[in-house]
């Protein structure tokens, strides 16, 4: 009766943590701080490269969703990524789309392509779960490398912004970048929402003890489909709004390497924190901008950071603070 009442008291005591959200004290206060750097950040960076630090700060996240709190690997997550921006450029320079209607266009696409590729490859666990990932992924790329409408090697040019809510004029980038940043702090909330959720937390379940998860009762198949198929929609939109803001969509943004990138990202912030995409999204980025000009040697230089936090971080840099204050963020 003694050890039941104190997990019974253990597990209050959790549950009071949880505040507004789902957050915790910790996670609130670095939810404010996150908030405040992106309100203030413009009137002191150049608001493009931090619209795209926000645009791979949120693809991040909805990979993060995948590998952090379900335990898939993905290895083809450029396709839902780079499908959102060929999309969403096609709708707003071919039909005149507005841009709010074109980027939920593209993060449509990114859950239309996730429901089937979701579905092929969760049948399998593992490297093989990743390896179907990766070949699905190509076809997409083959795919956009043939279609008419992605224009091929040349991509997508001149997309234009539009008028958002046939109001605010998006040509500005100053007027893009609190769009940009709308976009990126309600997906962080609604990833946020859903780990935290009975859903979210099922999905733990599965990461941790797929086989006990079954035991229980829970549909295993089915929790993985739709965390797959939002990851996507997710990943769809953060291509989508990258499009929007660089008045392009190209191949690069579905060829394998940004696949890659965004495992690079998840990795260096650290897998299964809600904030560690976010801080790893931030420090790539910042390295391809201001190292541009030594070429190929970037990626020499992310590879060393990529082999020194798996030696030295391997919670990644989040998880290491958080671990370090003993709290979870």
């Amino acid at each position: 009766m003694a050890e039941a009442s104190v997990v019974t008291g253990a597990a209050a005591a959790r549950h009071e943590e949880q505040g507004f959200w789902g957050f915790t004290r910790a996670q609130a206060i670095a939810f404010l701080a996150m908030s405040a750097v992106v309100v203030v950040s413009p009137f002191l960076l150049y608001p493009v490269f931090l619209m795209k630090v926000l645009c791979f700060a949120l693809f991040a996240c909805a990979f993060n969703l995948l590998v952090g709190y379900v335990g898939l690997l993905s290895f083809g997550h450029a396709a839902y990524f780079g499908m959102g921006a060929y999309i969403t450029g096609y709708a707003a320079k071919a039909w005149g789309v507005p841009p709010e209607l074109a980027i939920l266009m593209g993060g449509a696409i990114g859950a239309a392509l996730g429901l089937p590729f979701g579905w092929l490859a969760i049948r399998r666990s593992g490297i093989y779960f990743s390896m179907i990932t990766l070949a699905l992924a190509q076809m997409v790329f083959f795919f956009c490398l043939q279609a008419p409408f992605t224009g091929g090697e040349d991509g997508i040019q001149a997309i234009p912004r539009g008028t958002l809510l046939g109001v605010f004029d998006l040509t500005a980038d100053f007027t893009m970048y609190w769009l940009v940043a709308f976009i990126f702090l309600a997906g962080f909330l609604l990833i946020h929402r859903i780990v935290h959720s009975p859903f979210g937390q099922v999905m733990k379940a599965i990461r941790d003890n797929e086989p006990r998860a079954t035991s229980l009762g829970y549909r295993v198949e089915q929790y993985k489909l739709m965390a797959f198929v939002l990851s996507a929609a997710l990943a769809g939109i953060a291509g989508g709004t990258k499009a929007l803001v660089f008045n392009i969509a190209t191949l690069t943004d579905v060829r394998w390497t940004m696949s890659g990138e965004v495992v690079l990202m998840s990795l260096v912030g650290g897998l299964g924190t809600v904030f560690g995409p976010v801080v790893g999204a931030a420090v790539i980025v910042t390295m391809q901008n201001y190292l541009a000009e030594f070429g190929a040697w970037v990626l020499v230089i992310q590879g060393a950071i990529f082999i020194a936090c798996v030696l030295a971080f391997r919670r990644g840099v989040v998880g290491e603070i958080g671990n370090a204050l003993r709290v979870k963020l």
